[in-house]
């Protein structure tokens, strides 16, 4: 029997990883910080230590004896403002891991990258593993960090470690306790989303992409990455989607500009804004996969999407379907109203350049 070692168990992707580790018949044991939500793994029977991945001694000792190691810790939110937090978790604590692997000898490793790590799509096409860096100067630290995380996997792979990465895309489903991948949902649901831009995103199934992990731990080539996506959707047909699930009416759609402007009202009035400048900024590229890859060399598949978002609807309307059904009457009123309000100005500012370019040159 394996001794695997699971990081972020406690997180959206290791909490449906973990079972599934202890369904195939693997010794776990799982890694948590102090204050860790461990609602998603207190009934499994499974080893667990307390382990900060920037304290190289405890990652010695939550590697004794181990074979395997998959990983899924780290910061996973585009809004994540401490820049400094990013890369010192996903970039610095993947490093120490990955570093301490090797002195362990350990046997295999799956490192749970992102998509984001690739930077978007070519607008209206679609990115696969080959596609080179460009993001950079983006100036997103979330995407600019997962990249650099890659990068010390794939170092670590090439110094010997036998590691394969995969490459989640939009992560949705049931069991974001932490409510990070699928903030736009929970938002959409509170109609705290006054507008959107022309961007679109790929979405898969956290149960997918846990089944996916386990694929590339048995078949994944080592020093290769595998991007776990399903459907890419466009924000007009996500949203419509999501309405027709949930009955909440879908935002304004404004152009980039538009959008990032009421960001920044939204960020500059009193309390956590629920629309970061950063997100608006980053939700005007399109991040749209394909898996082909992972399809033929490890047999994943995801499952169809309708399925995915319902699964997540449900879920945040079973935590909160009663804050939702009072504060989406209120909130929702008056965020669409102060985006309709703005898209009108843009608009009869675009006309009135329009005009103001058509008068003779005398003017």
């Amino acid at each position: 029997m394996a001794k695997t070692l699971l990081t972020g168990a406690t997180g959206f992707i290791g909490s449906q990883v973990a079972p599934l580790l202890l369904e195939r018949g693997d010794e776990l044991r799982v890694t948590f910080r102090e204050r860790s939500n461990t609602e998603g793994i207190d009934a499994l029977d499974c080893e667990r230590v307390r382990c900060d991945l920037l304290d190289r001694r405890a990652v010695r000792r939550a590697l004794k004896d181990v074979d395997r190691v998959v990983h899924t810790a780290g910061v996973r939110s585009i809004r994540a403002a401490d820049e400094e937090r990013l890369f010192g978790v996903n970039v610095g604590g993947t490093k120490l891991l990955l570093e301490e692997c090797l002195k362990a000898g350990v046997g295999r490793v799956v490192y749970g990258s992102s998509a984001a790590a690739l930077g978007p799509a070519p607008r209206g096409g679609t990115a696969d593993e080959t596609q080179l860096f460009t993001a950079g100067g983006l100036g997103i630290p979330y995407i600019n960090s997962v990249h650099e995380a890659e990068a010390e996997a794939m170092r670590a792979a090439a110094r010997g470690l036998p590691l394969v990465c995969v490459n989640p895309t939009g992560v949705f489903g049931p069991g974001d306790r932490y409510v990070t991948s699928t903030a736009i949902v929970r938002n959409f649901l509170l109609g705290r989303l006054p507008a959107y831009s022309d961007g679109a995103i790929n979405v898969v199934d956290v149960r997918d992409v846990a089944a996916g992990m386990l694929l590339a731990d048995e078949q994944g080539g080592v020093g290769e990455r595998y991007i776990l996506g399903g459907r890419n959707f466009t924000f007009d047909r996500l949203f419509a989607d999501l309405s027709r699930l949930s009955g909440v009416e879908r935002p304004v759609r404004l152009p980039a500009s538009v959008a990032a402007t009421v960001a920044r009202a939204l960020e500059a009035a009193p309390g956590r804004s629920p629309l970061s400048s950063t997100e608006v900024a980053a939700a005007s590229f399109w991040w749209t996969y394909r898996s082909t890859k992972g399809k033929r060399e490890l047999g994943w598949k995801a499952r169809p999407h309708e399925e995915t978002l319902e699964a997540t609807v449900s879920w945040h309307l079973e935590r909160e379907g009663e804050r939702i059904a009072r504060t989406r009457r209120s909130q929702q009123v008056q965020y669409r109203a102060a985006g309709a309000a703005i898209g009108a100005l843009e608009r009869a500012g675009a006309l009135g350049e329009r005009l103001w370019r058509r008068l003779p040159a005398s003017r």
